[in-house]
């Protein structure tokens, strides 16, 4: 027994040299959010009709995984494009896509992992130039920000026939020559100052309406009272105010004999004197 043990000893440390260089590639983790594509060496190349998900996998040193991140991503990307005017201009876009995951095996044989070089980009490429072509500088310049509808369903339906998905795409900037830029920054002020000049001649416009009827019904008020004080109304809020004054507390002296058919005088004192 003591004769083998060295060439046991031998033995392991080799297998365990064999095992501690090939861990990588037999071990393979696939991480939350991706999806694994195995090649066979030799038992048929790329393996189609099984994905392999998140999770510890265990494969054959010659064979290989790879690794495709199956999360929603995002890559901005900028490209020279020509206007309806014949004027060249710079657009940034942000483009938001992710592969089917029930379809890496095929995307990775028919197209490989870098298809957003080979299929994405390109084809939003090629529609944002068929898309500025078609619209005015002013209009693609006024449109800073806002996702592009038409062109996400053009490109989708374009890299869907590929096992990719795209879910939007984002016009971040648009980067006009300077003297342009200005010229429409200066068209968009004067459009912006005669809005708020109209905005604020209709309001001016409510608020004299406003004040006329505020005016016509003071007016109708005011003659309404007229109409209704006669003499004898008069004369009899004057009596009220004497009875009310003659039965105060404080001293006074009444003076009879105004005239004709006057209101007595009455002259206010202090209380007690």
């Amino acid at each position: 027994m003591k004769h083998f043990l060295p060439a046991v000893i031998t033995s392991t440390i080799i297998v365990l040299l064999i095992v501690v260089y090939f861990y990588p590639l037999m071990f393979i983790t696939i991480k939350a959010g991706e999806a694994g594509v195995l090649y066979k060496r030799f038992a048929g190349g790329t393996v189609t009709d099984r994905v392999y998900k998140e999770g510890f996998h265990v494969i054959l040193p010659w064979n290989s995984m790879s690794i495709y991140n199956t999360r929603v991503q995002q890559q901005s990307h900028s490209l020279s494009v020509l206007t309806q005017e014949g004027l060249r201009i710079e657009l940034v876009v942000s483009i938001r896509y992710y592969p089917e995951v029930d379809s890496v095996g095929i995307l990775h044989q028919k197209v490989g992992p870098d298809y957003l070089e080979k299929i994405v980009i390109p084809e939003v490429d090629h529609i944002l130039r068929v898309y500025s072509g078609k619209a005015s500088v002013n209009d693609i310049y006024t449109t800073k920000g806002e996702s592009l509808q038409n062109i996400i369903v053009e490109a989708a339906a374009e890299v869907e026939k590929n096992y990719i998905y795209i879910q939007d795409v984002v016009l971040q900037q648009v980067i006009l020559p300077k003297q342009v830029e200005a010229a429409i920054e200066a068209k968009i002020e004067q459009k912006q100052l005669s809005e708020a000049y109209e905005y604020k001649l209709a309001r001016e416009t409510q608020e004299a309406k406003r004040r006329k009827i505020e005016a016509d019904g003071i007016y109708d008020y005011n003659t309404r009272i007229s109409q209704s004080l006669t003499k004898d109304v008069l004369k009899w809020k004057g009596i009220e105010a004497t009875q009310a004054l003659a039965g105060s507390n404080n001293a006074k002296i009444v003076v009879i004999g105004n005239g004709g058919n006057q209101l007595p005088i009455i002259i206010g004192g202090e209380s007690g004197q």
